[in-house]
């Protein structure tokens, strides 16, 4: 009994200290992981472009052509020409394969990139939590289609510096007023 007992726990610990390893949580201050995705017209997006150029934010949504995901990427288009005067570029990125980002770009007249994680290992990079991904169906211009992500990422946003740090984190976002707290962050920064 007592080998038993000595033999789950011991598994147990080793599935404890393997999840904690695979899952690191980034923080302000943490080297930004160098990731490329493909973007939403098929072009692979590197952060590495960016790097002693331009603050880079980087917004990981659920699922594209929902409530709170269109709001709040309807409110970076909207705040558009302010980010790119605090010499930043935005990125959207979420589980949805590109085909569903086209839709999305093209259904909300969206003026930045977003970027394909079907996978999640853009987000298990950032440490941000995902769940089980899905398929929705949306009309869009009369038309039928149905979006498909292989993930659904938390809603979490950071802001990478030019030197590839992360300097800004933000795991309570408000959908709405996301592009917004980011624009304040950003002008504090000169």
């Amino acid at each position: 009994m007592k080998r038993i007992l000595f033999s789950t726990l011991f598994i147990l610990t080793i599935a404890v200290f393997s999840f904690a390893q695979s899952t690191k949580v980034l923080s302000v201050g943490d080297k930004a992981p160098a990731f490329k995705a493909t973007a939403d017209n098929g072009s692979t997006w590197k952060l590495n472009d960016y790097d002693g150029k331009k603050y880079v934010v980087v917004y990981f949504y659920p699922a594209a052509m929902t409530g709170g995901c269109t709001k709040q990427a309807c409110a970076y288009r909207d705040s558009q020409s302010a980010i790119e005067s605090a010499n930043a570029v935005v990125v959207g990125v979420s589980g949805d394969n590109v085909e569903g980002l086209k839709l999305f770009k093209k259904a909300e007249n969206l003026n930045f990139t977003l970027l394909s994680d079907e996978s999640g290992e853009i987000a298990k990079s950032f440490g941000v939590p995902t769940r089980d991904g899905g398929k929705i169906t949306r009309e869009i211009e009369g038309q039928s289609y149905d979006l498909v992500r292989g993930v659904s990422a938390s809603r979490w946003t950071f802001i990478i510096d030019k030197k590839g740090k992360i300097v800004y984190k933000n795991e309570q976002v408000d959908a709405a007023k996301d592009a917004e707290a980011v624009l304040a962050f950003l002008k504090k920064q000169g």
